[in-house]
């Protein structure tokens, strides 16, 4: 019974890492995108025209809300992730 519990563990493991991974990569990949076009405003941005200010004021509102809820997201899943492995522990000590 251990045997294969410690099997689902490892193949368990090594998808939640390669998950990860991909998501860490698609991560990277957004944030370069809306940074090159936050470059692209900024270059093109006529700071005496209220309006564009006020653009790039919302623009940074909205990302900085999106991030923070991002981290919160990122934060919720690896804790519940942490009780699912400490619950497949605690049965293996139990079956011991």
């Amino acid at each position: 019974m251990s045997e294969k519990i410690n099997e689902i563990r490892g193949n368990t493991l090594s998808l939640i890492e390669r998950n990860e991974r991909n998501y860490k990569l698609a991560f990277v990949g957004a944030a370069l995108v809306e940074l090159s076009f936050l470059v692209a405003f900024l270059l093109l941005a006529d700071f005496s025209n209220r309006v564009h200010i006020l653009l790039l004021l919302s623009a940074i509102a909205t990302y900085t809300i999106l991030i923070f809820g991002l981290i919160a997201l990122g934060l919720h899943v690896n804790r519940n992730t942490l009780r699912v492995l400490s619950a497949i522990e605690l049965l293996e000590k139990d079956d011991k």
